[in-house]
């Protein structure tokens, strides 16, 4: 199983054209396309049209998880449905299984890693807060346990690990994702993470358990590998 990964494609209103021509040689290069959110600017049913219009060039099965910018404009919703129905697997808490390995999918949520990890604490906002970044990660754990493969692999958009995000300002890395989403990769045996949002991050990195983290970023793809198209390609290898 060659699995290509790229996230934060930011479709416009304007990008006809300019998205399908960088994602086309995934057809020769990999069996399956993660779609690591961020996959709209704005989060409007316009932009995720176009998105579909350019996936078109795709022929290898996709799946896809929202980002940020995706909810952008109040309606994730809308996005979900206008790519679900195009055919790509849109996961959010949900499982798919393409070519004997099983995938499980979420957008994640912010609030900073390790010591320095938001805890549910003072005010009901900040409980409030925090209790998303919770019910993120056990959506998480809940897929992954669903899962009856051999191989697994989580999707996601925000980072699971401060590793995969170094390199931003030290000043908004709580912004860029959460140390609960690493939580159940130790619980449940996973081959490999993806995810985007950190455009200034690190290419990979490890969990707290030893499980590969890769940055699929766009903006990073294309400045670490400005002569390759700008998805990272992993080949699973044998059991």
């Amino acid at each position: 199983m060659r699995i290509a990964a790229v996230g934060d494609i930011h479709c416009r209103k304007d990008a006809a054209g300019t998205i399908g021509p960088l994602l086309a040689p995934v057809n020769d290069l990999a069996d399956v396309l993660l779609l690591c959110g961020d996959l709209t600017d704005y989060g409007l049913a316009e932009e995720a049209h176009v998105l579909v219009k350019e996936l078109s060039a795709v022929r290898v099965p996709m799946i896809g998880v929202l980002g940020n910018h995706d909810w952008e404009s109040g309606s994730p919703e809308e996005v979900f449905r206008i790519l679900s129905e195009s055919g790509v697997h849109m996961l959010d808490g949900d499982t798919c299984e393409i070519h004997g390995v099983g995938f499980a999918g979420i957008k994640g949520f912010i609030g900073g890693f390790g010591r320095g990890t938001l805890g549910p604490w003072g005010e009901p906002a900040v409980k409030r807060f925090v209790q998303e970044a919770i019910d993120e990660a056990l959506k998480l754990e809940s897929a992954l346990s669903r899962l009856r493969t051999r191989r697994r692999v989580a999707v996601m958009h925000y980072a699971p690990i401060a590793e995969t995000a170094a390199g931003e300002p030290p000043e908004i890395m709580a912004f860029l994702g959460n140390s609960r989403l690493a939580e159940p990769l130790g619980r449940f045996p996973v081959d490999a993470v993806f995810h985007g949002h950190a455009h200034h991050g690190t290419l990979e990195g490890r969990s707290p358990t030893g499980v590969p983290v890769y940055n699929v970023a766009m903006p990073l793809m294309k400045r670490s590998f400005p002569d390759a198209p700008p998805f990272r390609v992993l080949d699973l290898g044998p059991e």
